[in-house]
């Protein structure tokens, strides 16, 4: 390898069925990490010493892509090798096709190696490769290794400490076998209030998950501080899920579109929508751009919006709706996912409430600026217009926004 940044791209083909895919990388020391910080994932998207970091997922047509950088001039020197591996979400790598890792020069784009792989059946996650150190110098080895134990499993194999919600949680630690005697020279009391030196807290694998209890969560805080950041909007419909024995699929016939109100620091107001071609933009205000109009909700494609992070200091808020332009008089008998991922931060998702009202429009997220930093808020409220008014006067109307509506159409 060249003594240079790298540029890890794992890489496959999406489309209906086909579970997503995440890139990792573990920092060893005698084949383990020295601690949880040296597991670099979605939701843990930097290392400290800044030599790795997860870039995050991008989509051009039915390709997608998962990043990682490794720099190696930065690595440190107590750093072995840097596991690259991958883990699947919602199905095994034998349902990815054309899947492979490849290696480029950060800085020229030159593609220095390059692994596919070598054909998958049950595995949920996979060591595909490793950079290591040997003479002074960087070498690529392709491994592919896989587990069917996922994400947890590949990384508890290499020292990781990880919590799962799914899983009973463990004893704490004061309520194990009692601690040796002390001496009598300490008060017996003094022990049980702190411990000197507290565990640090273990890996939390599982992706945020915004629900009715927990609303609620800081970009910031997941990483979420630049780049773009996607917003997909997948649906399905249960009549449809039941006449393909049980799997859920889309209906060609319902058209959903995903909106978005926007409020500048500067006063300015406006709307992102298909209706009208007004599809905003990334580089100017709004700095939102819709990405295209889908008329299925397949896997891995639904309706798309892009807010651009770097100019996170120019929101004051931003509301994502949804509306339902045609095949349906409302969102009843509709299973849809609302997942926002951030380029350098883990991904924040939710599901919609069923639906028991007449209602044409739903308000998904909104989004609403700190000062310092955006907080990612869950609504899923389903609202229904009086008479003669539009799903957008409706929901404008709702949240306070104050824009005088015309009709449009696409």
């Amino acid at each position: 390898m060249p003594s240079t940044a790298l540029r890890v791209e794992l890489g496959w083909r999406s489309g209906p069925g086909v579970p997503d895919a995440d890139a990792s990388a573990l920092l060893l020391v005698s084949g383990k990490v020295r601690s949880d910080g040296d597991f670099v994932f979605y939701n843990q998207p930097a290392h400290s010493s800044g030599a790795v970091r997860h870039e995050g997922k991008r989509t051009t047509g039915d390709r997608v892509t998962d990043t990682l950088l490794a720099d190696l001039p930065r690595v440190e020197g107590a750093i072995e090798r840097i596991v690259l591996a991958a883990s699947a979400d919602g199905g095994a790598f034998g349902q990815v096709p054309d899947l492979y890792i490849e290696v480029t020069d950060a800085g020229s784009g030159q593609v220095v190696a390059r692994f596919d792989s070598p054909g998958a059946t049950v595995e949920t996650a996979f060591v595909f490769g490793e950079l290591y150190r040997r003479q002074g110098g960087w070498k690529f080895r392709a491994v592919g290794q896989g587990y069917s134990s996922g994400l947890e499993g590949l990384a508890t194999d290499f020292g990781i400490t990880v919590d799962e919600p799914q899983h009973a949680a463990p004893p704490a630690p004061a309520t194990t076998p009692p601690r040796p005697a002390v001496p009598p020279v300490t008060a017996p009391a003094r022990p049980t209030t702190a411990p000197p030196s507290p565990a640090a807290q273990p890996v939390r694998l599982t992706k945020v998950t915004l629900t009715k209890a927990a609303p609620s969560v800081s970009l910031a805080k997941q990483g979420g501080t630049s780049g773009a950041m996607r917003v997909n909007l997948n649906w399905q419909t249960r009549k449809q899920a039941q006449s393909r024995g049980g799997r859920w699929g889309g209906r060609a016939d319902l058209d959903l579109d995903l909106c978005a109100l926007y409020e500048l620091t500067d006063g300015r107001k406006g709307v992102v929508q298909a209706l009208g071609n007004a599809y905003g933009s990334l580089s100017r205000p709004p700095y939102i751009h819709l990405d295209g109009d889908d008329r299925t909700g397949a896997v891995a494609a639904g309706e798309n919006l892009t807010i651009n992070l770097d100019h996170k200091h120019d929101f004051r808020r931003i509301l994502v709706f949804v509306t339902i332009y045609e095949g349906a008089r409302s969102f009843a008998d509709l299973h849809a996912t609302v997942t926002l991922q951030p380029q350098h931060g883990a991904p924040i998702e939710f599901s919609l409430d069923e639906c028991t009202v007449a209602s044409p429009v739903c308000a998904l997220a909104l989004i609403t600026s700190t000062g310092s930093d955006l907080v990612v808020q869950r609504e899923v409220r389903y609202l229904v217009p009086e008479r003669g008014s539009s799903p957008q006067r409706t929901v404008d109307h709702a949240y306070g926004w104050g824009m005088n509506w015309t009709p449009g159409r696409k």
